[in-house]
């Protein structure tokens, strides 16, 4: 097929998008579990970050690959001539990339509208309603359905359910709201949404769903920990919630985005025993950390953008999009 200057640009960045992809799932693909069990041994709250980082990386670094190497070495390079022939293995995995893309986009979107309907149906039912120590907007929903939740990602609502009120102590609902105001307070909602919005890893191989999982889980872990703060008092108290809000036989109702005070029973006897038997504080030099993380950052700007100011990388790239071309 023949095709002008700014439609080739756009089907070989989707092309080369693809491909960088695809290799870099591969990657993660290899390491996924290896490094599932190496965050068992992190602070949760820094294992559900490396998981993360994990999950997105593939699609971040295509993304910045065909922006800063391919791009510039097409616009550079590339003869601007009326229309030139792209071969039909270009145009099927551009193909590709454009159903990889709108898979993911329409996960996120589905999962967006979808809390927006919960939280609108929540505002339906229930009624404002003013919690000890709680700042956030609050709707009391009528009911025996088991339900404490963050919801939105730009301004958060707690959405809870009389059944959750009246089961747990005053001590107890402290407990449960910090661990609510743990995940605002780390923009879960908005991370589980870029989750949803990024292409999946290997779909058909599984390793997308295991580091979402696991993320999942050491998100959960990283709110008790925030919410307890060390405080045995506290942790004792979160452990009663927890097992009191499991006790109610209703279903909740389920908001793709929101993070619920127990969503998943199956992970509640390994959340009451971090509680109840929590693991002794690792201390670590408090500015050793972000001195050693802007560190690695200049090194690998620095490294990057060595490298991308070579011309000699610039036409390797541009060599290698023609072949992609043909």
């Amino acid at each position: 097929m023949t095709l002008p200057y700014l439609p080739r640009l756009l089907c070989l960045s989707l092309a080369a998008f693809f491909l960088v992809h695809l290799v870099l799932d591969a990657l993660v693909f290899l390491i996924a579990r290896p490094a599932v069990r190496l965050a068992q041994s992190l602070p949760p709250r820094a294992a559900a970050r490396c998981l993360l980082i994990l999950r997105l990386l593939p699609t971040l670094c295509a993304a910045f690959i065909v922006l800063a190497i391919c791009l510039p070495s097409y616009l550079w390079l590339e003869p601007a001539d009326p229309a030139e022939r792209v071969g039909f293995e270009c145009m099927a995995v551009a193909g590709l990339c454009i159903a990889m893309c709108g898979i993911a986009m329409a996960r996120g979107l589905r999962a967006a509208t979808g809390s927006k309907r919960f939280l609108r149906r929540c505002r339906h039912i229930g009624r404002p309603a003013h919690l000890p120590g709680e700042r956030a907007e609050t709707w009391l929903i009528e009911g025996s359905a088991p339900l404490m939740a963050i919801g939105g990602i730009v301004h958060p609502r707690l959405v809870v359910s009389r059944a959750v009120v009246n089961a747990l102590s005053a001590e107890q609902l402290a407990a449960a709201l910090r661990h609510e105001r743990a995940h605002w307070a780390s923009r879960d909602n908005l991370k589980h949404l870029c989750i949803l919005l990024t292409p999946a890893i290997l779909p058909f191989a599984g390793s997308s769903r295991t580091l979402e999982r696991e993320w999942k889980k050491f998100t959960e872990w990283a709110a008790d920990d925030r919410a307890v703060a060390g405080s045995a008092r506290r942790s004792f108290a979160l452990a009663g919630a927890l097992v009191r809000v499991a006790r109610l036989t209703a279903d909740a109702p389920q908001s793709p985005l929101a993070f619920l005070l127990l969503a998943d029973t199956d992970q509640l006897a390994a959340r009451v025993d971090r509680l109840l038997h929590p693991a002794p504080a690792i201390r670590r030099p408090p500015r050793m950390r972000p001195i050693l993380t802007l560190s690695a950052i200049l090194l690998t700007a620095g490294a990057l953008a060595a490298a991308i100011l070579q011309p000699a990388a610039f036409y390797s790239v541009h060599l290698a999009l023609e072949h992609l071309v043909g």
